[in-house]
């Protein structure tokens, strides 16, 4: 148990709220770089205004033209789209974890601009299966050099995600999670262990290029980071640039094998599978696909990012290879 309740931690939920607008413009010539930070002001527990001396100190010493906005709690940026149109933004920088780089990445997939990371999540799983540390010193050093790459994302749905989604008993916790007014770890811990004693298994039908099964499961995840964050890996093979989505169905089982079978998943022991080789004694199946759907018909919850989402009878999913350009570590 006690390796679930801490798989289903580390998939940490922090959600956006609207702050008064703070704006930070520093003038300069000589460089063709203009960024923007954006800092979620409730993101994980660092302190923001020690953050945000940091980010202006460091980025005038730069002489990089910049502005520090917070994040939207709707999640909506098309007035983001405007100003770097209209302002030659080059880099969009998203100070905060998982659901702030997925809403403002996802709104940004038709613009031509680069997404960095300063990670301030609990998970942070996308800025760590890219290899960007969670110290913000080596973190605005990756940004400063400016190395981006185009990364995967996918569409579930229709709405983006940028590393994860969750269908089950993760999801049922974040959507928990979300209703508590006071937040943190032990809440967080707390909730994972009541979910975990009255989670349920959901039905599912999952139909992939390859093959089509039904299976009980107690939860659903489709991957394209390796991990939920931490660096605790869910999909090992999962890679951010193989057009590839990885998908883990936990099954059915005793609770008592439960930790044992995610402990088998996480440490790769459980290896990727061939659906044409499809082994329904398994307690977890793992494969990849580029594209699938998911029927939902016991309406299990979902979450995208670590964000909670309403749930559909069906979910088509499909991969957005080169989704966005990350700055990363070369």
């Amino acid at each position: 148990m006690l390796v679930f309740v801490i798989s289903a931690f580390i998939r940490a939920f922090f959600f956006q709220s609207q702050q008064k607008q703070l704006i930070h413009t520093i003038q300069s010539t000589g460089t063709e770089r203009k960024l923007i930070y954006l800092i979620n002001p409730i993101a994980g527990t660092k302190e923001k205004s020690s953050l945000t001396a940091f980010l202006i100190r460091k980025t005038k010493y730069k002489k990089i033209p910049f502005e520090i906005l917070p994040t939207l709690r709707t999640g909506e940026y098309q007035s983001l789209k405007k100003k770097i149109y209209d302002e030659k933004i080059t880099d969009v920088i998203i100070c905060g974890g998982d659901g702030s780089v997925s809403a403002v990445a996802g709104s940004l997939l038709d613009v031509s601009v680069r997404i960095g990371i300063i990670p301030l999540g609990s998970g942070n799983g996308l800025a760590m299966a890219a290899g960007i540390s969670t110290s913000p010193v080596k973190a605005l050093d990756v940004v400063f050099k400016g190395n981006a790459s185009a990364v995967d994302g996918f569409l579930i749905n229709g709405k983006f995600s940028c590393m994860l989604c969750g269908i089950g008993f993760d999801a049922q916790v974040a959507h928990d999670f979300a209703k508590k007014k006071r937040r943190g770890l032990q809440t967080y811990i707390r909730i994972s262990v009541i979910n975990f004693f009255k989670a349920k298994p959901f039905p599912f039908i999952i139909e992939s290029k390859q093959r089509s099964f039904n299976s009980d499961a107690f939860f659903v995840s489709v991957a394209n980071s390796n991990q939920f964050g931490n660096n605790f890996t869910i999909a090992p093979r999962a890679s951010l640039k193989d057009g590839l989505l990885d998908i883990v169905v936990v099954k059915k089982m005793n609770k008592l094998m439960l930790p044992f079978s995610i402990l088998g998943q996480v440490t790769g022991i459980n290896a990727l599978q061939n659906l044409d080789d499809y082994v329904d004694r398994k307690n977890i199946t793992y494969f990849q696909t580029s594209e699938l759907s998911i029927y939902n018909p016991g309406l299990a919850p979902l979450h995208i990012d670590g964000d909670p989402q309403p749930t559909a009878e069906k979910f088509e999913i499909k991969i957005l290879p080169a989704a966005f350009r990350l700055i990363q570590p070369l």
